[in-house]
């Protein structure tokens, strides 16, 4: 395999692709989600040999779960595609404009960023939101899944670049490392000559092994403890449902809940009700010192270590300690990686905003779960990454941030003075 090629091929896909019209970006996509309906079964067989061989190879069920596709997934994963048909397309849209004094009228105007380049583990569905969101917004892009969806990702891209022939568009739109080779990641983000911009999905190692190795910009994302607080004023019954939601909901996505802080006027009337919730979910709690003694019914209780609470768990596992009010959370949050998803249960309007205004986090929730960051959870159709970044994008990154833009000058034969 060489990335070199493939790299050249990409970027002659997306010259191609920044000039083509939304009608036949559209009909792509609709093809797109024609043949994966068409090849379910396939894909659906294809996946069973990931499972199999991540079972054999003892993959925690958390793990499985994330690479598991079947019929409603993928059902699902068809609505996106068609979502994505009905958004608008934001290639050669205006942001602004304005006329100079000397006649000159500047406008800024949307362009493709030309080749994403995009490293994930588990997602098989990754495959489908990267390339739909791309081919939307005219850019081409190389993806290098890891080795579990292996025969899920290979069948899937095959459904994609079949769709991009039928439709004539060029195959290299979306192209696949199939070469298990890790040197070849390494490769990749060193082709700064053909890719104009690397997304990682996966955890914090993934992020760290890109920002430190790519000579291309990284966009760092989709890692970060997820905390809920619940305050002192806040509907304890309502709270319940809130946390059991962000926690057991899908416990293995990114946005799930993984620190609940509580306010430790209610923590003894809230953590006995937790206590009894959490069992009947086979939640594992990880207490604090100052928590354990109201979690002591739980049939699954660790005192927390020194790295739990910078732990994100993937799995049935939440993290508890009781805080003191809403100033001591945030300080809690910033000293562990919040940066992602972070909700406050409250009644208190003042609370709630000094909330908002204090996390860092790229989502920020008032009496709302965590799982809502999410492309198609916010009206984007799907999703490239959830970015958690400070600059370009952040939160979940859909066809807006997949575009940068070009400055337009038009006027009446303008010589400067």
């Amino acid at each position: 395999m060489s990335l070199e090629k493939m790299g050249q091929a990409a970027r002659e896909a997306a010259y191609q692709l920044a000039t083509v019209s939304t009608a036949q970006k559209n009909r792509a996509l609709a093809a797109i989600a024609d043949e994966l309906e068409a090849r379910s079964a396939q894909i659906l067989a294809a996946n069973e040999k990931d499972i199999a061989a991540g079972r054999e190879a003892g993959l925690t069920e958390a793990m499985l779960d994330r690479l598991l596709l079947n019929p409603a997934r993928l059902a699902g994963i068809v609505a996106d595609v068609r979502k994505v048909i009905t958004l608008d397309d934001p290639v050669g849209a205006e942001i602004d404009s304005r006329v100079l004094e000397n006649g000159l009228r500047l406008s800024r105007r949307r362009v493709p960023i030309g080749v994403i380049g995009v490293i994930y583990e588990a997602r098989p569905n990754v495959t489908i939101d990267i390339a739909s969101l791309c081919l939307k917004t005219g850019n081409a892009s190389i993806l290098r899944g890891g080795r579990e969806t292996f025969h899920s990702n290979l069948e899937l891209v095959r459904v994609i670049q079949h769709a991009l022939a039928a439709s004539g568009l060029p195959e290299a739109a979306v192209q696949y490392i199939d070469n298990p080779d890790r040197a070849l990641v390494a490769e990749l983000l060193r082709l700064d000559r053909y890719v104009d911009m690397i997304i990682p999905r996966g955890g914090a190692g993934l992020h760290k092994m890109c920002k430190e190795n790519s000579s291309i910009p990284v966009i760092i994302g989709g890692f970060g403890i997820s905390h809920i607080f619940v305050d002192e004023s806040a509907d304890l019954a309502r709270s319940l449902a809130v946390i059991e939601n962000a926690k057991v909901q899908r416990p293995s996505a990114c946005n799930a809940l993984d620190t609940l802080l509580v306010h430790e006027k209610v923590a003894a009337t809230l953590l006995p009700q937790l206590v009894a919730l959490m069992n009947e979910r086979k939640v594992t709690l990880v207490g604090a010192p100052n928590a354990m003694a109201l979690l002591a019914g739980s049939d699954n209780l660790c005192d927390a270590g020194p790295e739990d609470f910078d732990t994100e768990w993937l799995g049935l596992t939440l993290g508890v300690k009781v805080v003191a009010d809403v100033n001591e959370a945030l300080a809690h949050m910033r000293e562990h990686n919040a940066g992602h998803s972070d909700a406050i249960l409250t009644n208190s309007l003042a609370n709630a905003e000094r909330f908002v205004n204090g996390a860092g986090s790229a989502a920020v929730y008032v009496n709302a779960s965590t799982r809502f960051t999410d492309g198609g959870q916010f009206g984007l159709g799907a999703e490239v990454a959830v970015s958690t970044q400070m600059l370009h994008a952040r939160g979940p990154m859909g066809l807006t941030e997949l575009t940068s833009y070009k400055w337009v000058g038009q006027a009446d034969y303008l010589s400067r003075a």
